[in-house]
Formats: C-alpha cells, structure tokens, sequence
C-alpha cells in the first residue's frame, strides 16, 4: 500500500493570482479544479500545482520550497528575469554569494533558482525539488508513505525520489525552524491500489502521521512528524 503524490497545493489570500505566476513561469496551463485554480501536470513533475483560499496570517518562512534547476547560465538568467518581470522579488534569506537566486513569488513563497551543473539533481526537470525543513524521521515517514527511493540519507539530511524519476523531496536536518501556524504549502495525497481513504488515513497515523486541521476542502487533514500538514484525498 502506498499513497501517490498529487499535487503540491498553496495557501493564498489570492489564488488566481500565484497560479498565473507559477504557470507563466513554469510554461504550464492554468485550470479550474473544485472551482481552485491548478497548474496541469507536467508529465515530468508527475504531481499538480493547486492554489486554495487561505486567510491565515504569514507567520514566517515556509516550511518548504520549490527548486527550479536550469540547465545553464544564460538559463538561470532568464528564468529570474521572467520571475521577476511575473511579479517575484529578491529576497534575503542568508545566502550570502551564493551560486542560487533566492526570490518570492508575489504571495511571498520563497523559491531558489539554482546553478546549473551539480550532481545531486541530475536527471531532475526543471521543477527539480521540495526543499523542506525537518530532521531524517520526517523524510523516512515520507519515503513510506509514497513508497519512493531514499537518494540519500546523511548526517541528519534525506532525499527520496519516485522510482519513475521527476522531483526529489529533500530535508536538510538541523536545525528546524519552529512553527508558528499553518503552513501555507501542503502536499495532497490520494491513496493507490485500490485502497480507501479510510485505510490509507490509518495507514498513516501508524506510520507516524496524526489528526490535524489542514484546512481540506473534503479529505482527511494529517500531520507528518514534524508537525507538516497534508491532506489525504478520497
């Protein structure tokens, strides 16, 4: 049994507004799903991008993050400029001269635009990864509950990866920021083989998962371990 990886779904005051950003800049065509706008799936990524109402108040930096991998320099350029010209800014998170470019989309959801080159992404799309912030239990919850490759599990730092390749979820270990609300980026599950969502919800709460408020519009709202919001969709 295991759950697949639908969709990476946004909290936003405004959503119309972030997923005409996300799409412009990913290339992607922006829908309509339960009356929310949606990216269509990129067959690479394999997993949507959603954007939901949320009113709660921004109570820090996002517990994860999208990675955008371009495959040269003049690339990284142009997929700042075009983040910028959308409506991103450039943002301060400690990174110093860093190689990568820290910016937020106009909802202030930080993203990296990182150097081409590198091995630790190769083989990723352009959508190369989610970034989070949690110590290695977190991503070994994860790696069980979406029956996805472990890439790599170090010094408190995990990887996994589907077996059919696209996005890596990461976790850089300590230190963890401590949480202050809801988090406005969650990932929404739907369960495989044939399983309910009833047996998928139990499932995971023995895996490590517990009862939350996630704010799903119907489905179940759970917790990873580190206290991460997803939502498991009947």
């Amino acid at each position: 049994m295991a759950s697949e990886l639908t969709a990476l779904t946004f909290g936003t005051p405004d959503p119309r507004r972030p997923a005409l950003f996300w799409g412009e800049l990913l290339g992607q065509s922006v829908t309509t799903e339960r009356a929310a706008p949606a990216l269509t799936p990129h067959p690479e990524v394999g997993f949507s991008l959603r954007f939901v109402p949320m009113a709660d108040e921004r109570w820090g930096p996002n517990q994860m993050h999208p990675d955008l991998l371009p495959t040269s320099l003049d690339e990284q350029a142009s997929a700042v400029e075009r983040a910028l010209r959308l409506g991103a800014r450039h943002l301060d998170v400690g990174q110093g001269d860093a190689d990568h470019v820290v910016l937020a989309d106009p909802d202030g959801n930080e993203l990296c635009v990182l150097e081409p080159g590198g091995s630790f992404l190769a083989g990723c799309p352009f959508f190369s990864s989610l970034s989070g912030d949690g110590l290695a239990q977190v991503g070994h919850f994860w790696r069980d509950a979406l029956a996805w490759d472990v890439v790599w599990d170090q010094d408190g730092e995990t990887a996994i990866q589907s077996p059919a390749g696209g996005p890596k979820l990461t976790w850089g270990g300590e230190p963890v920021h401590r949480k202050g609300g809801r988090n406005r980026l969650h990932l929404d599950l739907t369960p495989c083989d044939g399983s309910s969502s009833h047996d998928e919800v139990e499932r995971l709460l023995a895996l490590g998962a517990s009862r939350v408020a996630a704010g799903c519009a119907d489905a179940e709202g759970l917790a990873d371990p580190g206290g991460n919001e997803f939502c498991v969709v009947g």
